[in-house]
């Protein structure tokens, strides 16, 4: 910070990384909680010499400014502090009046404090706020960033899904047939991978591959929250919600179950490649993508859920623990910083997740290559935010007409599918989605698509669970 720019500062009072002090004759007390709260969140500047009088700032110098200076500085360095402090140090003169500047940097030991734990600080604002102990517990967290997914548990692998287990063994071998993680046994397969320490579960291998039961024994209250509200808020829905999304044991499962719901909420037009229909398209894998980035990234250590929320124009991903650093720094390079590396390298294994960075570039592309409004991403101390805003301008004419002939297509081929649908229900009201593809030759979207229609036009219904229930032809 130059002269200039303190100049500019001082002709605002919200700047949330600066603060004044007048400090005249010696070091404030207050201070002390200005340079806890900097330390905690995004660092700032602290000024010695001025004074703050409601909306304006009076500049009225220090006294003795290499007294204050070292006098501040020996504290920040001393026993007082949990950890030692180097600010940047800066002297200005206006007129014949001194001011100290110190930059007061984040640090990578949160919490910071002095004297005793309750007096951590964190910046709300422009102001100092003392910290709750469920943020004091998170910055303990924070400073952990990329370690707490390595713990051991004292389970083991009988206190893990095997239905799990074999689902993402399948699914490797499908996409990677040739791997040879294929030809390991199931205990050796799973201590490769890291899911097993020396036959000890890992915290990442409990909750990507976990039994509910196992997974309460250390998280009490797991689970990814994931509702759709028809409205554009809470106020503008007749209910809190239309759908909630039922518990899964480990996350390996709730991405699936999690994702099938996702697709259906996006646009995803016609496109051929090759001979057949494109569905992974880029706006599919930015919303792919901002779903990984939820689940290898959340705090499970946190009493905040991960959270999804679908409204008609928009959908939400909520995600407890805060970047390990500034949106905007991450955004510039090529930085791979995961809050849970080994979850993030399970998910990778099966390419469901790239192996650097946060994947902000693909999801804002590929968002902005088919949708008009840019995710927006915001940070707190201990949560971030991505939405993804799904209203689209108005299309072209010619759009429409391209529009309106896919639309035809897909009309005449469900008057073909929809008989032979109800016809395989008629015979068996307990079909799967699974034999409806067999018996149709329909993909397990064409499928869905089918049913989805027939619901809305009130010729079919499901009654019960969707694993537990059956289909009911309405007359």
């Amino acid at each position: 910070m130059d002269k200039k720019e303190l100049f500019q500062k001082l002709q605002d009072i919200e700047w949330d990384d600066f603060e004044v002090k007048e400090a005249r004759t010696e070091v404030p007390k207050s201070s002390f909680e200005t340079v806890s709260s900097f330390s905690n969140t995004s660092g700032g500047w602290l000024v010695f010499g001025i004074k703050q009088k409601g909306k304006q700032y009076l500049i009225t110098g220090v006294d003795n400014s290499t007294k204050i200076e070292q006098d501040f500085t020996t504290t920040l360095r001393s026993d007082k502090f949990n950890h030692k402090i180097t600010p940047i140090c800066k002297k200005y003169k206006f007129n014949s009046k001194t001011i100290l500047a110190f930059y007061i940097s984040p640090s990578n030991n949160k919490p910071i404090y002095f004297n005793e734990i309750k007096n951590t600080f964190i910046r709300t604002g422009s102001g100092d706020q003392r910290a709750t102990r469920e943020e004091i517990n998170s910055l303990f967290r924070q400073s952990a960033y990329g370690t707490k997914d390595k713990e051991i548990t004292n389970l083991n692998i009988n206190h893990l899904n095997k239905e799990t287990i074999r689902s993402y063994r399948q699914y490797l071998k499908n996409i990677k047939p040739e791997h040879q993680y294929n030809k390991l046994t199931d205990l050796i397969f799973l201590n490769k991978i890291r899911v097993l320490e020396n036959n000890k579960v890992t915290i990442a291998g409990l909750l990507l591959f976990g039994t509910e039961d196992s997974i309460s024994t250390l998280f009490s209250d797991f689970k990814i929250d994931y509702l759709e509200i028809f409205g554009n808020s809470y106020g503008d829905s007749e209910r809190r919600y239309e759908f909630r999304l039922s518990d899964y044991p480990n996350l390996y499962e709730y991405f699936f179950a999690i994702y099938e719901r996702l697709i259906k909420k996006i646009e995803i037009p016609f496109k051929l490649k090759g001979p057949f229909r494109d569905e992974n398209q880029s706006q599919v894998k930015a919303i792919r993508e901002a779903l990984v980035n939820l689940l290898i990234h959340s705090d499970y250590f946190s009493l905040m859920k991960p959270r999804i929320r679908v409204f008609s124009n928009r959908i939400e991903f909520f995600n407890p623990g805060a970047l390990p650093k500034p949106y905007e720094e991450l955004q510039k390079g090529d930085i791979s910083l995961p809050r849970n590396p080994l979850i993030t390298k399970m998910f990778r294994i099966i390419d469901l997740c790239e192996n650097a960075g946060f994947g902000f570039d693909k999801m804002i592309n590929g968002w902005l290559s088919h949708y008009p409004s840019k995710p927006e991403i915001s940070n707190g101390l201990d949560y971030y935010k991505i939405i993804f805003y799904t209203e689209k301008e108005k299309s072209h004419s010619s759009d429409k007409s391209s529009e309106k002939t896919v639309e035809k297509t897909v009309e005449k081929t469900v008057e073909k599918t929809v008989d032979k649908i109800i016809n395989e229900i008629i015979k068996n009201t307990n079909i799967t989605q699974i034999q409806l593809m067999e018996r149709t030759g329909l993909t397990r979207r064409g499928v869905e698509w089918n049913l989805q229609k027939l619901k809305e036009k009130g010729k079919l219904r499901r009654i019960g669970s969707d694993k537990g229930g059956y289909w009911e032809i309405i007359k």
